[in-house]
C-alpha cells in the first residue's frame, strides 16, 4: 500500500496550489509528477510490486491513488504527459480485469472482500470525464457488476435490502466509503437511480446510528453496531482516512442536489474530527483521534498522514459556490471569492470576506462587481446558530425561516455585508456508550477539557445542565499554545463549586494532555 502516498501527496498539493499559487509548492508538484511518470512501465504499470506480485494485494489500490494524483495535478497544471500517464493506467486496468478469457477478477485483486480494489471506481469516473473514452465508463460498469459476484462485497444489494453499513461486506469504513464516492460519481454520469439509492441509504444509516459528535464514523477502522460509539484511546476512534472520505462523500452528495444536510456533515467533521487529527504545533497526524484520552500524533508515514492533509486541502472547495446560479456563502471563512454572475453579460464580482466569527460572531463581506449590477447572493444559515442577522450597508435584511437567505438587489462597488450569528451552547447526550454523561458543542465546535491546561482529575468533574454558561478564558491558555479559543465553565468537583477551562476538540491534546469530552 506504500504506493498510495505519491498520489495522495499530488492530490493534496494540487488542491493547495489551486487555492494559493505558491511557487515553491509548484516546484515540488512538478518534480514529483515528473519523477512518478518516469517510473511508468511500457505497459502502463505504475505500482510498487515486483513483476511476480502484480495485482495480488494492494496493487489496484495504489493505481487508484496514482490516478487521483495525476488527474489532480493535470487539473492545475495542464501538463499533458500527466493525463497521458493516467490514460495508460486506465488502459492497463481495462485490459487486465474483466470477464473475458484471460482477464483477472478485480475482487481477487484487493483486500476487504475486494472493496480496496473496486474503489478505483472513483478516479476511473474522473478519467472518463477528462477523456470521454467509453471504455473507461464500461470498466466502471464492470466494477458495479463485480460487487454482486459470489465473492463480491454485495455493497449495492445489501444496502438496498437492509440499509445497514455495519452488516454490509466486512463493514470496513474507509474502503466502503471510497466505493460509495465512486458510485455517486458514476450516478452523476449515467443518471441511473439504482446507483444513488444505496448511497443515500448508507448515508442515512451512518448519520442516524454510527456518527460521533465530532463527525467521526469508525472504531477500529470499521462501522460498529447501532449507536455504539466508544470514544477512548483503546477504541481506535475515527481513522483519519475515514474522516476525509466521509467528507468527500458528503461533498459529492451536496454538489449533486444542493441539500444542506450534506454540507452540515462536511462542516461537523471539518471543524472537529478532521482538524483534530493534525497537531497544530508540529503538523504530525494521529491515525486514530480519541475524544477521551491522549491523541497519539506521529510523523511516520501512514495512510492517515497522507489522508488528513488531503482532507484539509479540500476545505476551500466548501466555502463558496453557486446555488441555483447565485454566488453563495456556505462556510464563513476569510478570503477572496471571485466569480461570474452569468455567462450572458460577463458580469464578474469579487467578494472579500473578513471574519473570526468563532471569537466574535461577526462576518464582514465587501462586494465588488466590475459593473453596477442586480443579482442575488445566497447565504447558508448554519444549523447550529440561534440568531442569524444580515445587514447590507447597515440596513437589516429579512432572513426568514429558511436555511438559505437570498438577498436580491442592485450591487455597487464596496457594498458591505455584515452577518451577526449567535453561537449557542448545545448539550449533547452520551447515548448508549456514555449514559448519564453529556458533551458540549459551541457553534460548530465540540468543546473538550485538556489536563495540560488544568491539572484536575477529569473523572471528578460534574456539570450541572442548568448551570451551563461559558465565558471567555483566553488568559488561561499556556505559553506556546496554538489557537486562541478557551472558555470557562462552572462545574462541581467533589461537591465543591469551581470552574474548568474548555478548548475546541480540534485544539486539544496538542501538548500531549489527556482530554475529556464526555462528562
Amino acid at each position: 500500500w506504500i504506493g498510495e502516498h505519491v498520489g495522495t501527496f499530488l492530490d493534496a498539493a494540487s488542491n493547495t496550489y489551486a487555492n494559493k499559487a505558491d511557487a515553491r509548492l509548484k516546484i515540488q508538484l512538478d518534480r514529483t509528477a515528473q519523477q512518478l511518470i518516469a517510473t511508468q512501465l511500457s505497459d502502463g504499470y505504475l505500482g510498487t510490486y515486483t513483476m511476480d506480485r502484480h495485482w495480488k494485494s494492494w496493487d489496484v489500490w495504489n493505481h487508484k491513488y496514482t490516478l487521483v494524483g495525476l488527474l489532480s495535478y493535470y487539473s492545475v497544471s495542464g501538463y499533458k504527459p500527466a493525463l497521458e500517464a493516467a490514460e495508460r493506467v486506465g488502459d492497463l486496468l481495462c485490459k487486465t480485469f474483466g470477464n473475458a478469457k484471460g482477464q483477472l477478477d478485480i475482487i481477487e485483486a484487493g483486500t476487504h472482500m475486494g472493496m480496496a480494489a473496486t474503489s478505483v471506481l472513483d478516479p476511473m469516473t474522473d478519467l472518463y470525464r477528462y477523456t470521454g473514452n467509453k471504455k473507461y465508463l464500461d470498466f466502471c460498469s464492470y466494477i458495479i457488476s463485480s460487487y454482486e459476484q459470489p465473492n463480491g462485497s454485495k455493497i449495492i444489494s445489501t444496502l438496498n435490502s437492509i440499509g445497514d453499513v455495519h452488516k454490509t461486506a466486512n463493514a470496513k469504513a474507509y474502503e466502503m466509503l471510497s466505493n460509495l464516492v465512486g458510485i455517486t460519481k458514476l450516478y452523476k454520469i449515467t443518471g441511473d437511480e439504482q446507483l444513488l439509492k444505496p448511497v443515500l441509504k448508507a448515508w442515512q444509516d451512518i448519520v442516524e446510528k454510527r456518527l460521533y459528535i465530532s463527525g467521526a464514523t469508525s472504531s477500529f477502522e470499521h462501522f460498529k453496531d447501532d449507536h455504539l460509539l466508544p470514544a477512548g484511546e483503546k477504541d481506535n476512534v475515527g481513522e483519519g482516512c475515514v474522516s476525509t472520505t466521509w467528507i468527500q462523500l458528503n461533498y459529492q452528495l451536496f454538489c449533486l442536489n444542493g441539500k444542506l444536510q450534506f454540507l452540515d456533515e462536511v462542516e461537523r467533521t471539518v471543524y472537529n474530527q478532521l482538524t483534530a487529527a493534525e497537531n497544530p504545533q508540529t503538523g504530525c497526524v494521529s491515525y486514530f483521534t480519541p475524544l477521551m484520552g491522549v491523541k497519539s500524533y506521529g510523523c511516520n508515514i501512514t495512510c492517515c498522514l497522507s489522508s488528513v492533509p488531503r482532507g484539509i486541502s479540500m476545505i476551500p472547495q466548501f466555502v463558496n459556490g453557486k446555488m441555483d446560479g447565485n454566488p453563495s456563502f456556505l462556510f464563513y471563512q476569510p478570503g477572496v471569492y471571485t466569480t461570474r454572475i452569468n455567462n450572458k453579460d460577463k458580469t464578474q464580482v469579487s467578494f472579500t470576506t473578513t471574519t473570526d466569527f468563532l471569537k466574535d460572531s461577526i462576518v464582514e463581506i465587501e462586494v465588488n462587481p466590475n459593473v453596477k449590477s442586480k443579482f442575488s447572493i445566497a447565504f447558508r444559515k448554519p444549523y447550529w446558530t440561534g440568531d442569524f442577522n444580515l445587514f447590507v450597508n447597515n440596513v437589516k435584511q429579512e432572513t426568514g425561516i429558511s436555511n438559505v437567505v437570498l438577498v436580491n438587489r442592485v450591487w455597487n462597488a464596496h457594498d458591505k455585508i455584515t452577518i451577526k450569528m449567535s453561537l449557542p451552547i448545545k448539550v449533547l447526550d452520551g447515548g448508549v456508550s456514555y449514559p448519564n454523561a453529556i458533551a458540549l458543542q459551541r457553534g460548530p465546535q465540540i468543546l473538550t477539557f485538556d489536563q495540560n491546561i488544568q491539572s484536575i482529575d477529569a473523572q471528578k468533574i460534574v456539570i450541572v445542565p442548568a448551570n451551563i454558561k461559558i465565558s471567555d478564558a483566553q488568559n488561561k491558555l499556556p505559553k506556546g499554545w496554538v489557537g486562541t479559543q478557551s472558555y470557562q465553565l462552572p462545574v462541581t468537583i467533589d461537591g465543591q463549586a469551581t470552574s474548568i477551562v474548555l478548548v475546541p476538540f480540534a485544539d486539544a491534546s496538542q501538548t500531549g494532555g489527556k482530554i475529556e469530552t464526555w462528562f
